[in-house]
C-alpha cells in the first residue's frame, strides 16, 4: 500500500511538472539565430543571407559603416506557430556624429531574399516589418526624434514612401535612444490574440519596456522572419547578435490562418511633408565661418581705405601741375 502511494504521488509530480513546463513559451530552433551560427563551411542552419552581410564568430553584420550597402537575413523556414514572440539582439553604431542612416527591418514577410528600396527590402510586399529607423536627416514634419521604432502591415498593395518615412502607413511608434551604445540593445515583437506588442530593452537594464501595442492586427502563418538593412549616403554599422522565436501558448485562434491576407485595423495619421531638415552647425563650425566672413570684411576695409589714399594722391597730382 505504501508502496502505490509513493508511485501515485511520483506520477502526480511528473504530471505537474510536464503540465507546468508544456505551459510555458518555448524557443523555436528553426527560426532562431543563436551563436555559435556557422555550421559547415560558410552556411548558417536554416538561415539564408545576401547583399553585403558577413557573418562573424560574434555578429552578423547585416551592413558595414559605408555608403550604399545593403543586406538582409532570412529565415528558410516559414512559420506555422499562430502566436509568437521574436527577440532581436542588436546593435548599430559607426563613425557619424550628426549624420548616419539608414536603418534597419524586422521582417515576418511572404517574399524573402527579394532586395529592395525599404531598408534593404522589397515593397509591396505582403506581412509586417518593424523598422528601426536611424536616419538622422529626417524626412517629414515629426513629432518625434531618431532613432524611431515603427511598424507596417502590408497586403501587397501599400507603398512605403521613403519621403515621408513612412507615416501614412505607420500603425504605431515609439522613440528609442539605441545606437552608438557601449551594450547590446534588445528589440521584442509580440504577436497573440490579434494583437501586436513591441517592447524594447535599450537602457542596459534588463528589462522590457511598452514601445507600442496595437489590436485588431491579422497575421497569416506560413511566413518567413528576416532582417535587412541598407545605407545610402550615410552609414552605420548594423549587426545582429541573436535572434530567438518563442511559441506562445497563449492563444485561442482555431481557425486556418494560412490563407487570410495581412491586415489591421487603423493606422497613424499622415503628417505633412516639409523639406529635409538641416542639421545645425556645430559651434567649431560657426566659429570658422564667422572667423572666415570677418577676415573678408577687414580685406574689403582695407582694400577701400587703399583705394581712397590712391585716389587722394592722384587728385593732389593733378593740383600742382
Amino acid at each position: 500500500m505504501k508502496d502505490t502511494s509513493i508511485l501515485v504521488f511520483i506520477c502526480f509530480l511528473t504530471f505537474a511538472y510536464v503540465r507546468s513546463e508544456s505551459s510555458k513559451d518555448y524557443l523555436k530552433r528553426e527560426h532562431s539565430l543563436i551563436k555559435p551560427y556557422q555550421g559547415t563551411g560558410m552556411m548558417v542552419p536554416f538561415w539564408d543571407f545576401s547583399g553585403s552581410t558577413l557573418v562573424t564568430p560574434n555578429l552578423v553584420r547585416i551592413t558595414p559603416d559605408q555608403q550604399s550597402k545593403q543586406g538582409s537575413i532570412w529565415n528558410s523556414v516559414s512559420c506555422t506557430v499562430p502566436s509568437w514572440e521574436m527577440q532581436v539582439q542588436f546593435k548599430i553604431h559607426g563613425h557619424g556624429k550628426e549624420l548616419f542612416g539608414d536603418g534597419m527591418a524586422i521582417w515576418y514577410a511572404k517574399e524573402r531574399m527579394q532586395p529592395g528600396p525599404v531598408f534593404g527590402n522589397q515593397d509591396y510586399f505582403h506581412g509586417l516589418v518593424v523598422f528601426i529607423d536611424t536616419y538622422s536627416n529626417h524626412n517629414g514634419e515629426h513629432n518625434h526624434q531618431h532613432p524611431y521604432i515603427s511598424a507596417m502591415i502590408n497586403n501587397g498593395t501599400l507603398h512605403y514612401d521613403h519621403d515621408k518615412d513612412g507615416t501614412h502607413t505607420e500603425l504605431a511608434g515609439c522613440e528609442a535612444k539605441l545606437r552608438n551604445v557601449f551594450y547590446d540593445t534588445n528589440v521584442a515583437i509580440r504577436y497573440e490574440q490579434d494583437t501586436l506588442t513591441v517592447l524594447t530593452d535599450v537602457e542596459n537594464k534588463g528589462e522590457w519596456k511598452e514601445c507600442f501595442k496595437v489590436h485588431g492586427v491579422k497575421l497569416p502563418t506560413g511566413y518567413f522572419f528576416g532582417v535587412s538593412a541598407a545605407t545610402g549616403d550615410l552609414s552605420d554599422n548594423h549587426d545582429i547578435i541573436s535572434l530567438r522565436l518563442f511559441e506562445l501558448d497563449s492563444s485561442d485562434i482555431v481557425e486556418d490562418r494560412s490563407k487570410i491576407l495581412p491586415s489591421a485595423l487603423k493606422y497613424e495619421a499622415p503628417r505633412e511633408r516639409i523639406e529635409d531638415v538641416k542639421p545645425a552647425w556645430s559651434g567649431t563650425k560657426t566659429f570658422f565661418i564667422m572667423l572666415l566672413g570677418a577676415i573678408l570684411l577687414i580685406g574689403v576695409a582695407v582694400g577701400a581705405v587703399y583705394a581712397y589714399q590712391q585716389h587722394q594722391t592722384n587728385s593732389r597730382k593733378r593740383f600742382y601741375y
